[in-house]
């Protein structure tokens, strides 16, 4: 069996769903299971949504309105009876957020967030799925929360690997199964999230339970990049990347693969492809054992809007063991991802994400026991396999406030 993702570029409108069909012409689709992300920017609009809810109720109706109309207009685009099932099923789904906002009693932004946030991908395979049928491309539309458990740290839960293991045995390999990313399910029924782009991680829980044969990743891109071409001009293609390679640059923040994909895809051999859904004839890149990268070039990874840490003891003590765990635990109660860290006898410098906002609360507790000094706003730019020209590339224009340089790697905290 094999595991495809499609993320939300390809599905943001009717031609990219039929796009998808065409794509599907050309790989065979016996077999085969579809991951699919939230169409376009529809989790950006979904997060509004929560957001209105604790700050401005009054706007919740609008928002919700808009992500209505986008999906309706894709749905007119796609079939041409107004009275066709899915229409029916669009807004049951519309009808299940409206109604949890309106019975929710939960203060817990990170609950609400992952009850409403998930429609998204609930919309994207509604849709898909019926008009797949539509067209007569027989399918199996899965809820995926029946199959992925997690725990119930909501926004960033864990798999429990072994209950999602027997839940995914029961699907049926034989046909076209269509599922959503993103998306898990705790021991209460409770939807959870796999955090912030982790379709890419859906897929390969799903792979690795169903022992596929391989992974594909659809993109808007060729294939895995040396570089975001946002950020970077003269982009190369890596044809060839080992797991350990591909797991460093996740690690680091290259954004075409999510961080956890590799892991259990590694744990089995099951072979990733990252593939353009413009030109499906296209290798592409393959992520699989064997060599580290080919071609070997350097890779720039940048990470934009991290907070910028230095810690100094008010007593000149010196922060050592007890005080790193201390730290790194705070760290973790306030959901800040360590990006970087660089420390001496008596102060320690860190670069974080603050994507969960915890940032004045975490401040508020270390100036009880550190002198802190930070800068939000900075880039964390990361080069493997630097070399001389690499590195100048970077430095030149940006005013370096940290640096960390290993035999393959160099990091920059710039302003």
């Amino acid at each position: 069996m094999r595991v495809f993702k499609f993320g939300g570029a390809s599905v943001k409108d009717a031609d990219g769903i039929k796009n998808v069909v065409e794509v599907l012409k050309e790989t065979g689709h016996s077999n085969t299971l579809l991951v699919i992300s939230a169409m376009g920017k529809t989790t950006n609009a979904m997060e509004a949504i929560v957001d209105a809810y604790f700050d401005n109720k009054s706007a919740i109706a609008s928002k919700v309105s808009d992500i209505v109309e986008y999906h309706t207009a894709i749905l007119n685009d796609l079939f041409q009876n107004p009275q066709h099932s899915v229409y029916r099923e669009i807004k049951v789904l519309i009808d299940e957020v409206n109604g949890f906002l309106a019975w929710n009693k939960s203060p817990n932004y990170n609950f609400v967030y992952d009850q409403v946030v998930g429609y998204g991908e609930l919309l994207a395979t509604t849709i898909v799925s019926a008009y797949f049928e539509e067209i007569g491309l027989k399918n199996n539309w899965l809820d995926v929360r029946n199959y992925i458990k997690t725990d119930s740290n909501y926004r960033d839960t864990t798999v429990s690997w072994d209950k999602t293991q027997k839940n995914v045995s029961k699907i049926n390999k034989d046909i076209l199964n269509i599922t959503q990313g993103f998306l898990g399910s705790d021991d209460n029924n409770f939807t959870t999230t796999l955090g912030r782009e982790g379709s890419d991680y859906t897929a390969a829980i799903l792979a690795y339970c169903l022992n596929a044969t391989s992974v594909t990743i659809w993109k808007d891109v060729p294939g895995v990049l040396n570089a975001d071409p946002r950020y970077f001009k003269e982009t190369q293609l890596l044809n060839n990347i080992s797991y350990r390679e591909a797991i460093e640059l996740a690690f680091y923040g290259a954004s075409v693969i999510h961080p956890k994909t590799l892991q259990p895809l590694q744990g089995k051999e099951i072979p990733l492809h990252v593939k353009s859904f413009v030109n499906p004839k296209n290798n592409g890149t393959t992520v699989g054992k064997g060599v580290g990268i080919a071609p070997k070039v350097p890779c720039f990874i940048v990470k934009k809007n991290q907070v910028l840490m230095k810690l100094s003891s008010l007593d000149f003590s010196f922060i050592v063991e007890d005080s790193m765990s201390e730290l790194f635990k705070l760290f973790h109660e306030h959901k800040m991802k360590v990006d970087l860290i660089q420390n001496s006898a008596i102060s320690f410098s860190v670069c974080v994400d603050n994507k969960f906002g915890g940032l004045e609360p975490l401040l508020n507790r270390l100036k009880s026991k550190y002198k802190v000094m930070h800068q939000e706003g900075v880039s964390l730019y990361t080069i493997r396999h630097f070399d001389a020209n690499a590195l100048e590339s970077l430095q030149n224009g940006h005013e370096i406030l940290l640096e960390q340089r290993g035999k393959e790697t160099v990091q920059l905290v710039v302003k």
